[in-house]
């Protein structure tokens, strides 16, 4: 298994539509190609390839205390050279 760096992690409350407009944002930059993540003083600038893999992932887990959590995850990925083509398609 690969060695992993963590580059940039931010967790903070926000409300609905501002979770909203910022995954707007983040869509925009993302289509662009660019994308510049900032918080105080710590900021990492990403350059996304053409292709990239999108995961999204769904899941409930039993808090003692709190009940249940229930977690949504829009992973992206993409390796470095990767040139690989668009979906599946039937000729």
């Amino acid at each position: 298994m690969g060695r992993e760096t963590e580059l940039f992690k931010s967790k903070e409350r926000k409300g609905r539509q501002e979770v909203a407009e910022f995954l707007h944002h983040l869509a925009d930059k993302v289509a662009s190609g660019n994308l510049v993540l900032k918080q105080g003083q710590e900021e990492v600038n990403i350059q996304l390839p053409e292709n990239l893999i999108l995961e999204v992932e769904v899941e409930d887990e039993q808090k003692r205390k709190k009940g249940v959590q229930h977690k949504l995850e829009i992973e992206l990925k993409w390796y470095d050279n990767d040139d690989a083509g668009g979906p599946l398609e039937l000729g």
